[in-house]
């Protein structure tokens, strides 16, 4: 059975290939590239994972990760952050707000794909 997955990313080649390679692999798949919509959308879709950039205009990844997790619906869903701007203590700071998972751009393919079937 397809899972669904909810991608936040800015950048659109990158959330292509994220798409491309999640729809790839049989999952259905929501696009967003801004971050003020992850909440109601995410509400509305349901998602089983959810892939959030952390460098986003108009709301962080960070927050967004803060967000989900402080909603009663959506606590469970476990989330991969990706970004391309990895400074020291990123990860720890990144994975105490709430990931479940964290990935530095650019992406290994396979580590990408190991990932999300880690978490699904």
């Amino acid at each position: 059975m397809a899972k669904r997955v909810l991608v936040v990313e800015d950048n659109e080649l990158n959330l292509k290939l994220f798409c491309d390679l999640l729809r790839a692999h049989g999952h259905d798949v929501l696009p967003l590239r801004d971050g003020r919509d992850v909440l109601a959308q995410a509400r509305d879709f349901l998602p089983d994972l959810v892939i959030t950039d952390i460098y986003l205009p108009h709301v962080s990844g960070y927050d967004l990760i803060l967000s989900l997790k402080a909603d009663d619906r959506l606590l469970s869903v476990p989330i991969m952050a990706v970004t391309a701007y990895a400074g020291k203590g990123d990860e720890e700071r990144i994975r105490g707000a709430g990931a479940d998972a964290y990935v530095s751009k650019p992406i290994s393919v396979l580590r990408f794909i190991e990932q999300v079937n880690a978490l699904l």
